[in-house]
């Protein structure tokens, strides 16, 4: 089995579907992921063999995601090319993102690393790295 220890899913159980489509189901299709599933409280985009989940699972037990607490901080994507990168970060506030540590922008990951770390409106940050030239 080739993808043996790979990443299959993801599955962030989200306070609100809305929400998180407006912000997710912009994000993952402009990274290439298609739709994949659809119900009632959940969507999920795929590209490859890994696809991401967002839920508004009945059985959440709070309302909201602390990405600085123990559990998951972010989820980090390749993006392609820095322009590819900055088209993104340009286009992200229009669909519920914020980009964080914009002082540092585009290198607050460090001068070798050309990434852009956005935040959706209920906490979930994303990291996203431009191709090496």
């Amino acid at each position: 089995m080739t993808s043996r220890g790979l990443l299959h899913h993801v599955e962030l159980w989200v306070p609100d579907l809305a929400r998180a489509e407006r912000s997710w189901g912009w994000l993952l299709p402009a990274l290439g992921a298609r739709p994949y599933q659809s119900w009632e409280r959940g969507r999920s985009w795929r590209l490859g063999g890994v696809y991401v989940v967002v839920e508004q699972s009945p059985a959440l037990t709070g309302g909201t995601h602390e990405r600085c607490r123990p559990g998951l901080n972010h989820l980090a994507f390749w993006a392609g090319s820095a322009a590819e990168l900055d088209a993104l970060v340009a286009a992200a506030p229009a669909h519920g993102w914020r980009l964080l540590f914009a002082d540092r922008h585009p290198f607050a990951g460090g001068p070798q690393h050309r990434a852009a770390y956005l935040e959706d409106a209920d906490g979930y940050e994303v990291e996203l790295v431009a191709v090496p030239d």
